[in-house]
């Protein structure tokens, strides 16, 4: 069974615009990284990038997890190993 999914970019309805709300925005975003993530999309883009830039998204990423996720969730939620 998969453990992944991204059904919000499938059924996206919305502007897809920043800056008109939060609401919009934390749509946009979401839209976005669904997209970003895409394993065709990652195949064309990581091999671009340099490897400060794969440090630099790695640890944005990980210092936002640390900040607003619990040691819980993040096993829950984000790596789906509980």
């Amino acid at each position: 069974m998969k453990k992944d999914s991204h059904q919000f970019v499938q059924e996206y309805k919305g502007l897809g615009a920043f800056g008109m709300s939060r609401e919009t925005d934390e749509e946009t975003v979401q839209f976005y990284l669904q997209k970003f993530s895409e394993d065709t999309f990652m195949k064309t883009l990581l091999p671009r990038l340099s490897d400060a830039e794969l440090e630099e998204i790695y640890l944005w990423v990980n210092t936002h997890l640390k900040k607003h996720i619990s040691e819980d969730e993040y096993h829950a939620l984000f790596l789906k190993d509980r």
